[in-house]
């Protein structure tokens, strides 16, 4: 009898422990990521193709300033894995689109989100990465007011979750990160420096971003990670989001559609540091190549790590009105607009962007205008979405090679 209860127990334990394997086996076939090719394909884009090249993680792959990015390290020879959600904020069809355009050159993509701790750890696993450029992020001003979870679940938890992988990683890497100039938030004094206040933020998605460079300072002074932050001012440029003003005016004065021009109090017209994509990545490619290597180890700081914030901009604020006037020229369509008050949705009236600091420690200097870098961006826009003049000035996607 003893002999065999022994027996049924190690039957029971045998199925139990084969049950697990299974239901494991199971977890790990079914997600979209994992197995020795899918390895093989991260190992092949993280391996740089020049002499001292990086191996860099970038999240938010798919995205506007992350496939521009992306490209150009990977045009130069440096080793990149891409990562994004291709969320439906905007129509991932465009970023399935850049997703294409990444691939042709020879950069993989893994679909998952920031927030997914095991793929993190896995992806730190496969490769050490030596660098990461983290692009993700839910962006917009307006939308926080529909939907302020989604701010909170990439901007801050996804980051604390980046973060946590990254202090674990051996080696850890160096860290650049898209914060914004929306922190800069009831700030009147210009230009804007990054010694100035930034602790009256305007919107949640300006709270978010200064979260996420208090959260990275704490980081940084526990675990030794080596961080640089990058306050963006207004992007724009080929391959953009669509939910940006200066895409959607174009789109709608294609169409034949009105346009909403936001004015401010006392009928002063709104004003942005608008900042061409290309001056954008260089800024990034340069806080890459001057960073620090971090002083952690499996988690322990060994030494004081360099901690840093940037602003990127153009440094010439234009007006809003201004702005549409360029595009009625590229498009050689009169725009249809409708002038309202601002409402009170967290926008502020006006960006400048003081960058003294990145001239001097990244030999940042922006070279492209308004004037030229929305002509870029009308081309790319009639080549990417086709323009027929006689269908009463709509704009369709057109079929066409990336």
């Amino acid at each position: 009898m003893f002999l065999w209860a022994l027996f049924l127990i190690a039957l029971t334990a045998s199925y139990l422990s084969f049950q697990s394997f299974v239901d494991t086996s199971s977890r790990y076939f079914n997600a979209s990521w994992g197995g020795m090719h899918w390895e093989k394909q991260i190992r092949a884009s993280a391996t740089p193709r020049r002499r001292g090249g990086v191996s860099v993680l970038v999240t938010g792959a798919a995205g506007f300033v992350g496939t521009h990015v992306s490209l150009t390290l990977r045009k130069r020879g440096d080793g990149v894995v891409g990562l994004d959600n291709f969320n439906s904020y905007y129509d991932p069809s465009l970023k399935k689109a850049r997703k294409a355009l990444l691939t042709s050159h020879g950069v993989f993509v893994v679909e998952g989100d920031i927030n997914d701790a095991r793929l993190l750890a896995k992806l730190f696993d496969v490769v050490p990465f030596t660098h990461v450029m983290h692009l993700a992020a839910q962006a917009g001003v307006r939308y926080a007011i529909e939907n302020p979870a989604s701010y909170v679940h990439s901007n801050i938890a996804g980051l604390v979750t980046l973060l946590e992988a990254c202090k674990s990683a051996d080696p850890q890497p160096a860290i650049v990160w898209a914060s914004s100039s929306s922190v800069y938030g009831l700030n009147e004094k210009a230009p804007f420096s990054e010694a100035d206040r930034t602790d009256r933020p305007a919107s949640l998605y300006a709270a978010t971003k200064k979260a996420g460079e208090e959260i990275t300072h704490t980081y940084n002074h526990i675990y030794g990670l080596s961080i640089t932050g990058l306050r963006f001012f207004t992007v724009y440029g080929p391959w953009g989001r669509p939910d940006m003003a200066y895409f959607s005016f174009t789109r709608n004065i294609l169409q034949g559609k009105p346009i909403t021009v936001y004015r401010g109090k006392n009928h002063v017209d709104l004003a942005r540091d608008f900042t061409y994509i290309d001056d954008i990545v260089k800024g990034c490619v340069a806080s890459l190549d001057t960073a620090q290597k971090s002083t952690g180890s499996g988690g322990r700081k060994r030494g004081p790590a360099q901690y840093r914030i940037f602003n990127l901009g153009n440094t010439s604020p234009v007006t809003v009105p201004a702005l549409v006037g360029i595009l009625e020229r590229h498009l050689k369509v009169k725009a249809k607009r409708h002038v309202v008050e601002m409402p009170g949705n967290g926008d502020v009236p006006f960006t400048h962007a003081n960058i003294s600091s990145a001239r001097t420690e990244l030999g940042y200097n922006p070279t492209t205008n308004l004037e030229a870098g929305l002509k870029k961006f009308v081309k790319w826009y009639l080549s990417y979405y086709g323009y027929n003049p006689r269908s009463g000035g709509g704009a369709t996607k057109a079929s066409k090679s990336l």
